[in-house]
């Protein structure tokens, strides 16, 4: 079989993007990488950052087995130059069609996985549209419905009910019908993106000791602990709701493939506490393999030598992993 295609958006260029780019070409990758970015940036990058890495133009038609000390770019051109650690509004547009070329081309049977760089939210946004991440974004542009973000750190794998809400808004964002769709979704892509053929889903309660019988709220009596029958019901192993703060013992975590989290903060820190160089963010319930890094853009590191490449590296791996499962 030949090797896949895998596809690394460099993300704001403004950020460290393209210097942990750069850094991939000094790991091995049983694979076909393609950088998606500008190259002219990606070659500012490396004689500010002083990387020998020998950069090529290719597509993913042409796109040779990955060597060290290289990286073939899909050339995607900026419409300013990029300066390190300087935000421009000017390029939204370019990142946005750096991600539209990935997406299009996993999506039209090109290239089997996409990596995502870091973006900056802010300067994305598009009249009437408001870019709320590539989670959203990627879901609304594939035309998938339901999509859950998972957050893994080596054996760690963390989901999330809701994302980016403001908590006092996450009580009424947590309803039955989204609840088992998401457990149904991650129960579907653990056993197709990882390979775990009956996976156990731990899910936690939203409230301090999951409620403590109604004492402390009723979302676990009135939602979570139905909607968990209801997946039991489906054949689904998910079991809770459990109190978030013995989620993350070594006991539970043995019991459990993965843990579903009420809301964003329920979850992450204590993931990132465990693996913060090292995680990965997969969006489940796409149509497409897409992987990211677990990190924002990172402005004040971009062009130093201090930009850790550990979760784009820890990325990629998983995207070649969770091929390999297909």
């Amino acid at each position: 079989m030949s090797l896949p295609v895998i596809l690394i958006t460099t993300g704001d260029p403004a950020g460290i993007g393209p210097d942990i780019c750069l850094r991939l070409a000094s790991h091995p990758f049983p694979a076909r990488l393609l950088v998606v970015g500008d190259i002219d940036c990606l070659r500012d990058r490396a004689a500010a950052t002083n990387l020998n890495v020998n950069l090529f133009s290719a597509t993913t038609e042409n796109v040779p087995p990955h060597q060290l000390n290289q990286l073939a770019v899909w050339h995607t051109p900026l419409a300013v130059k990029a300066l390190p650690g300087k935000l421009d509004p000017h390029n939204a547009e370019s990142i946005l069609e750096m991600i539209d070329r990935a997406t299009d081309a996993c999506r039209d049977g090109h290239a089997h996985a996409m990596v995502t760089g870091p973006v900056q939210k802010s300067i994305l946004n598009r009249p009437g549209a408001k870019f709320l991440g590539h989670t959203e974004y990627l879901a609304t542009r594939l035309r998938c419905p339901h999509v859950v973000m998972l957050l893994v750190a080596d054996q760690l794998r963390v989901a999330l009910a809701t994302t980016h809400l403001p908590l006092k808004d996450v009580p009424t964002a947590i309803n039955g019908p989204d609840l088992l769709q998401t457990i149904t979704v991650l129960n579907r892509d653990l056993q197709s993106r990882f390979g775990i053929h009956h996976p156990r889903i731990a899910v936690c309660g939203l409230n301090p000791h999951a409620g403590e019988s109604g004492h402390l709220g009723y979302e676990e009596i009135e939602t979570i602990s139905p909607t968990i029958k209801k997946a039991q019901a489906q054949g689904i192993r998910a079991f809770g709701p459990i109190p978030a703060d013995t989620a993350f013992t070594a006991q539970a975590l043995a019991d459990c493939d993965a843990i579903l989290a009420m809301y964003h903060d329920q979850g992450l820190p204590v993931l990132k506490a465990m693996g913060f160089d090292r995680g990965v963010n997969i969006t489940l319930g796409l149509s497409i393999l897409r992987t990211s890094v677990d990190h924002g853009t990172a402005l004040s590191l971009a062009g130093s030598p201090l930009a850790d490449p550990g979760s784009l590296i820890a990325a990629t791996q998983l995207a070649l992993q969770c091929h390999s499962n297909r």
